[in-house]
Order: C-alpha cells, then sequence, then structure tokens
C-alpha cells in the first residue's frame, strides 16, 4: 500500500487522512502535540501511524495540513528531506481576525511562497484549500462529491495528486499552474468570510465550492 504522509493533527489532517484512507494508501501523521497526534491515529485505526515532527518522511506525497506560516516553518524543519517529494499545500493565508484580507503580498500565494522556501528539488502542488474540513470528511455536500482544484507546475506531481484525490472518491480538476493558486485563496477569502457574515445564516463551515456543467 502506498504512503502519503501528512503534517499536522487538526481537523483538516483528519479529514484529508480520512480520505486517503479511502484511496487505499497508509497514512503518516506528523506533529508537533503528540497526544494529539496519537489521538487522530486512534481515530484513523488500521492503516495510520503517527510521528513527531521532524520525524523521518516516508511518504511520497506530503500534505501541508498546517496553517500558512507554520507550513513556511516545515520547509525549513524538513528540508532537503522533501527533495523529490510531492508537497500540497492545502493553506488559505486568510486574516481570521477579519476574514477580509488576505496575509500575503497581491502578486504571489501562499502556496508560491511556501515553494521559495522548499528544497529546490520538491514539487509543490496547491490543492484541498477549497474544501472546509466537515464536507472533505464527508466527500459531498448535498449529495454532489467534492471538487479538488489543483495547481501546480510540475505536471508529474499534478498527475500524482489528481490520482489520489481521485482514488478518494471526490474529483480533480487540474487548473493550471502554481500561479493560479492566487485566484484559488482568493476564492476561499470569500467563502470563508461567508461563513462568518452576520448576513447569512445558512452557512456553517459546510460548505464546498463546485463546478456545474
Amino acid at each position: 500500500m502506498e504512503q502519503v504522509t501528512i503534517i499536522g493533527n487538526g481537523h483538516m489532517a483528519r479529514s484529508i487522512a480520512v480520505r486517503m484512507l479511502q484511496a487505499r494508501r497508509s497514512v503518516q501523521i506528523l506533529g508537533r502535540n503528540g497526544e494529539k497526534t496519537r489521538d487522530l491515529v486512534e481515530f484513523l485505526g488500521a492503516g495510520a501511524r503517527g510521528g513527531a515532527e521532524g520525524a523521518p518522511i516516508d511518504g511520497g506525497i506530503v500534505f501541508l495540513a498546517v496553517p500558512y506560516n507554520e507550513g513556511k516553518d516545515a520547509m525549513l524543519v524538513y528540508g532537503d528531506a522533501l527533495a523529490g517529494k510531492v508537497v500540497v499545500d492545502i493553506s488559505n493565508p486568510v486574516d481570521l481576525a477579519t476574514f477580509d484580507k488576505l496575509l500575503v503580498p497581491s502578486g504571489t500565494s501562499a502556496a508560491e511562497e511556501i515553494a521559495v522556501h522548499a528544497s529546490p528539488e520538491a514539487h509543490v502542488v496547491k490543492a484541498f484549500n477549497t474544501c472546509l474540513a466537515k464536507p472533505l470528511e464527508a466527500g459531498s455536500v448535498a449529495g454532489l462529491l467534492l471538487d479538488v482544484f489543483i495547481a501546480g507546475d510540475s505536471e508529474q506531481a499534478k498527475v500524482e495528486v489528481s490520482a489520489v484525490v481521485a482514488a478518494s472518491g471526490l474529483r480533480p480538476i487540474d487548473v493550471g499552474p502554481l500561479r493560479r493558486a492566487r485566484e484559488l485563496e482568493a476564492m476561499m477569502l470569500l467563502v470563508m468570510g461567508l461563513q462568518v457574515s452576520p448576513d447569512q445564516d445558512n452557512f456553517n463551515w459546510d460548505t464546498s465550492l463546485k463546478l456545474l456543467p
């Protein structure tokens, strides 16, 4: 069974792990908080195992299931250990105090910034940032399978991510080069703002973006 590695042990780490087990991948969870990591591994059951931050990475695909700034830090922690790996940035650099701005300069994205800090031999891909944790774990919203938008400069890396997305029961959509992460992150600024808007009473972090024909 092929293995993936998930850096992080929060809600999104759990949801991605559930989907990867559905895709018949074994899962390595690496996190700073040992207790949370153990709890998550126990919840996931067979096919999952844990380790501390900085432990050797076993998966060929590495999901950064952490906030943007922690994702940049992870690039420094793991360094050349990510060479040859596909690194999936799922973050949304949204100001969580106001939900009205992005925390990266205009003309770039969290994914591009993480790529700058990553090993030159790592292949950074943006994916899963448009999926909120609750619907991602379920795999669908209102009976519709989730779309996973994928951006990256390595065609082979996008093929690999698309394969595990499809195997997990979701629909992969290649949106182009890594710079398209700017639009994916901007879309989620809008979506996340709607979840907390006092003018909306029908959103509870259970929405998802879907392209329909």
